[in-house]
This record gives C-alpha cells, structure tokens and sequence, in this order.
C-alpha cells in the first residue's frame, strides 16, 4: 500500500510541472539573464514569460514619427489574433531610450494606448543591455540627437519557448503571415 502511495504521489508531481519548467533551448530568449524594469517600477526577466508567444517591438515613448505607426501595427496584429487567454501571449515593447522612459513614462504610453497590462509590458534596462538585445532581435538603432532615434521598424514573434520564429520588417499593412504565425505557435 505504501508504495502504491509513493507511485500516485510521485505520478502527482511529475504531472504538476509545468512547461515553464522545461529547459530553453539554447538559442532562447529565456536565456538572456537581464532583468528589465517594467512599467509599474517591478523588475522581470524574459524567462518569466516562458510558456507564453511574444510578440515585441523596440520604439521609444517620445518619437513622433515610426513608433507610432509601429504601436498601431501591434494594436493591429493584437485585435486580428483576437482574444486570448493572457497566458498563452504576451505583447512587449522594449525602449531604446531608457534615460527618458521612465517607469511612468512607459505606463503613460500604454494608458495612452488603451493596452491591458495583462497582455502588454513595456521594458527598459540599460543601455548596453538594450543594445545587446537589439543586436540579437537584429535590431538596429541609432541616437541621432538628445530625443531622437533612427532604428529599425521590427515586430517579432517568439515561440513559446523563447525562440524567433518570425519577423515582420517595415511599415505596412500586410498582417496575414505574422497573424497565421503567432495562432499557430499559440496551439503548439
């Protein structure tokens, strides 16, 4: 009886862990070990997101020009996914101006937007942190003045275990692929 109880107990445990438990594969962006600080002051890694689709963006809340139109492409792609469960997705926008998005500027900028913190964060680190992960999305960014940055216009989508596995570059309105490919990575 005894071991009939380990077995049922050990069967328990076993079954309790989740997949955010499961080993990133090595080119995961659960491996990057930076802590970001997010909009509500909170610090957060991307392995605390394991288990969920990311969809990201790197804009800066001050810019006037692409990252608006870059926010909308994200609202866009939000409401044609539709609505899911925000365990299943998150959609993060990263700053490269950590010096002026502040913790409150990040949350002024995603009230402004009417996005749920549910689904939506906003991140900032440093700046060798940011530019360490811009290279690695295949971001390229540029200060071209104290409140002015050039930088590349990618939204990318990340597996549920942190690997790339789309990018959409430019402004535009063709949403198809990046939809079809975030639902599909949500069912796996």
């Amino acid at each position: 009886m005894k071991n009939i109880t380990t077995c049922i107990l050990v069967a328990l445990i076993m079954l309790s862990c989740s997949k955010k438990d499961e080993e990133a594969p090595s080119d995961s962006i659960y491996n990057i070990p930076t802590s970001w600080e997010k909009q509500d002051g909170r610090n957060i890694t991307f392995s605390d997101l394991k288990g969920k689709v990311l969809v990201t963006a790197m804009i800066f809340t001050s810019c006037k020009t692409a990252c608006p139109r870059l926010t909308a492409e994200m609202r866009t792609i939000s409401q044609k996914v539709g609505k899911t469960d925000p365990d299943q997705i998150q959609y993060v926008l990263i700053s490269i101006d950590p010096e002026n998005d502040t913790p409150n500027a990040m949350k002024r900028y995603l009230d402004m937007n009417r996005f749920n913190e549910k689904e939506w964060t906003f991140i900032r680190g440093s700046e060798e942190e940011i530019r360490e992960l811009a290279n690695i999305m295949a971001v390229k960014y540029k200060q071209i003045s104290p409140i002015e940055f050039s930088h590349s216009n990618i939204i990318t989508v990340y597996s549920k275990k942190g690997v790339l596995s789309f990018q959409k570059e430019g402004l535009d309105s063709d949403y198809e692929a990046i939809v079809h490919e975030i639902k599909k990575q949500i069912q796996l």
